[in-house]
């Protein structure tokens, strides 16, 4: 059987098409009461993007948090304080920030659809009504949050995504201005995991020739940016990104995502960077990327944290295991059905305790 799944339908790509976001919205609006919620990355406040936002009056922004992992009991803060806004829906939800920014946007736009917290919906098609009309803005690139089904989330028990067709955009505005000014280290971490997408998806059992012709492309685009010099490097940046969400939504990622998510859970490591730690460690399953990535890391003068598991006890570490191997599609696409007996608990926690 193959999936049907669904894709972005709306798509605006190119610098400066940030200023058409109103003009997008406009045929959205309702009426004269309907209002748009924009959720914006708080590094932003009082800078020139917050200034730029097209809200018109009874608009609301939700500046929102990002130093930690977005969590599930957060998502449920912020639908409260949308419905406590207006007893209305809104006509709209737009996040503008990074991979966090973009999964929390998300969310909010599905469960102000669906009962309960988000946490009742970590795992694979397990939403029932579509999302609020959303729209993504990315400032920064590479996670592939614009392009991806999956919101991931931290919740009380695991780090899972909300996995749904239901949780993808509606539009995404892509424009390589805004990745202006961006810290080295952030561009970096982020970028990597566009290329980490790619080696996942590329080496993985689920690899098919959808996935190969965008996981290549985007490969390529990464070695452009990461290896090579070009003026047009964001430009190529932010299309490497949406290319390797797209290899990876019909095949999966692997043991890197796996793992990451099991460090992030117990130590709050940031998505980018914790996929950078822990596919540092993964020369024995990724050889080439590894060897790769490190060629990056080098050009780019970028030292990675280390001894981040030193002073952890066994039960975080247990924890940490039992999160990663909760991801059976992730290790089988990296393994084949009989990756339980390739990449057993021990093994896991003997990767972590080398991290």
């Amino acid at each position: 059987m193959y999936r049907n799944f669904k894709i972005v339908p709306n798509i605006i790509f190119g610098r400066g098409c940030f200023n058409q976001l109103g003009d997008i919205l406009k045929p959205k609006r309702t009426d004269a009461d309907a209002y748009m919620v924009f959720v914006l990355d708080d590094v932003f406040k009082g800078r020139a993007l917050e200034g730029r936002l097209p809200m018109e009056k009874g608009d609301l922004l939700l500046l929102v948090n990002v130093d930690d992992e977005p969590k599930t009991k957060y998502i449920d803060q912020l639908v409260d304080q949308v419905r406590a806004y207006s007893p209305r829906k809104p006509d709209g939800i737009i996040g503008l920030g990074g991979g966090a920014t973009m999964d929390i946007a998300k969310a909010v736009s599905l469960m102000l659809n669906n009962p309960g917290s988000a946490a009742d919906y970590q795992g694979w098609d397990l939403i029932k009504h579509p999302a609020v009309y959303h729209v993504a803005v990315p400032t920064l690139a590479g996670t592939g949050a614009e392009i991806s089904r999956t919101t991931v989330l931290t919740g009380p028990e695991k780090k899972l995504g909300i996995n749904s067709d239901y949780t993808l955009y509606d539009q995404i505005v892509l424009d390589p201005e805004l990745l202006a000014g961006v810290p080295k280290d952030q561009w970096f971490y982020t970028g990597m995991d566009c290329y980490i997408h790619d080696v996942e998806s590329l080496n993985g059992t689920y690899l098919n020739e959808f996935s190969r012709a965008y996981g290549e492309k985007s490969i390529d685009l990464c070695r452009q940016v990461f290896l090579e010099e070009h003026p047009d490097k964001d430009d190529k940046l932010m299309m490497a990104s949406y290319f390797g969400g797209m290899s990876i939504a019909y095949s999966q990622v692997g043991a890197c995502h796996a793992l990451s998510y099991g460090l992030s859970f117990v130590l709050g490591t940031h998505h980018g960077i914790g996929c950078c730690i822990t596919f540092d460690y993964l020369e024995d399953v990724y050889p080439e990327g590894v060897k790769e990535f490190r060629r990056m890391m080098e050009k780019h003068d970028i030292h990675l944290p280390r001894n981040l598991t030193k002073n952890l006890d066994d039960k975080a570490l247990d924890t940490m295991a039992n999160v990663a191997l909760g991801l059976a599609p992730l290790w089988e696409n990296c393994f084949g059905k009989d990756w339980k007996n390739v990449m057993t608990k021990e093994r896991v926690l003997e990767l972590f305790r080398k991290m």
